[in-house]
């Protein structure tokens, strides 16, 4: 065994067992030698390492007993540059490591009623390491194949032997169901135990809605070929998608899977088309919907509002007032700074500077501000 991967399981397979007992006592686990830990934690069997255990906490140089299977995950970049690495045992420590790899930039989403883009991260780690761990839990072993990870421009393209095992990918995309069986069923509880999958399903629906809530495209899975392919998206497809995502914070995940059938160009059922329809979530004749930009526009126009809407004199008087009280005394060209970005944009640039004009004689009548000075050195303060 790895004794950094063994430090690392007893550290998470504490904070597993204080999730299930309140009462739990965390450094029992911690102070615990490592036979005893893999005893109690269920790791072992009959005192026995198994297979499983040698995959998540074996040393690199110990793969060999694993053989005639690789006991490997080798990460791909498939861009202008290209390069690879491969993982060995202990998968625990190294299905981190490759994570590690990901030249994990920040991207950008500009609101269509805002100026201030909102920032999120290209991948999120746990939807990776859920997509890993599960390809790691559940390849089919018997094939003797490696798991790879391709790491293109715009997306992550997980590969691993063997077919879905229980049922279709999207029956656990809404908690609808929950698996009976695994194929690797010792790697699965010992994956359960160590903190890195769930048993109950919920590991799919935890990645739509993760990407979803980052207003990005939702996983694709092509059962296709012999192998299970997983793409998880890192930049938006279709602008409209996200920005409606950001605006309609209301849509259940069944609506937002269909509206990203439909960025992707793929087909969705005729109710469903009807329901987004009526919503007005999306637009076009069938096969060809896209989705829509009313929602958008919609708010462009209540934006557009906010922006051309006259507010009441005393409120820019006011603002004057406030700035000299705050520094004793106000140029026209501070002024000009302070008010021209909020009058309304129905004025143009010489209406708004006669508006402030305007404003500043308003408050000179009224005894409020007068104006010392001449020329350059001319500035207004309080009376």
């Amino acid at each position: 065994m790895d004794s950094e991967a063994v430090e690392k399981a007893k550290q998470n397979f504490a904070r597993k067992m204080e999730k299930r007992v309140q009462s739990f006592d965390s450094e029992t686990i911690l102070k615990l030698n490592d036979i005893d830990f893999l005893n109690k934690a269920r790791l072992t069997e009959n005192g026995k390492v198994t297979r499983a255990i040698l995959l998540l906490l074996g040393k690199a140089e110990s793969a060999y007993l694993l053989s005639p299977h690789p006991a490997s995950m080798v990460w791909s970049l498939e861009a202008r540059a290209r390069a690879y690495e491969h993982f060995h045992p202990p998968f625990l420590l190294t299905s981190t490591q490759l994570y590690q790899k990901i030249r994990n930039f920040q991207i950008r989403i500009l609101p269509d009623d805002q100026l201030i883009p909102i920032e999120i991260d290209k991948y999120n780690q746990r939807v990776v390491l859920e997509a890993l761990h599960n390809c790691i839990a559940h390849q089919d072993y018997t094939k003797h194949s490696r798991i790879i990870v391709s790491k293109k421009i715009d997306r992550l393209i997980f590969e691993s032997e063997g077919s879905f095992f229980e049922g279709k990918p999207t029956d656990y995309i809404t908690y609808d169901k929950r698996p009976k069986k695994y194929r690797n069923l010792k790697l699965a509880q010992a994956m359960v135990e160590l903190n890195m999958i769930d048993t109950m399903g919920y590991g799919i629906h935890e990645m739509y809605e993760k990407q979803a809530k980052r207003y990005l495209p939702l996983p694709d899975y092509d059962l296709t070929a012999s192998a299970v392919n997983l793409t998880i998206y890192g930049d938006i497809v279709d602008p409209a998608y996200s920005k409606l995502l950001i605006k309609k914070t209301d849509l259940s995940l069944i609506e937002i899977i269909a509206l990203d059938r439909v960025q992707k160009r793929q087909s969705i059922s005729k109710n469903m088309a009807e329901e987004l329809k009526r919503k007005s979530l999306i637009e076009g004749r069938r096969p060809n919907y896209y989705v829509s930009s009313s929602v958008a526009e919609a708010t462009n126009k209540k934006a557009k509002y906010i922006r051309n809407r006259t507010q009441d004199d005393t409120f820019y008087m006011q603002l004057i007032l406030d700035y000299i009280d705050r520094y004793s005394h106000a140029t026209r060209p501070e002024i000009d700074n302070l008010l021209l970005p909020k009058l309304s944009e129905i004025l143009n640039d010489k209406q708004k500077v006669t508006k402030v004009g305007h404003l500043l004689t308003k408050l000179r009548k009224v005894d409020r501000i007068e104006n010392i000075g001449a020329g350059r050195n001319s500035k207004w303060v309080k009376k």
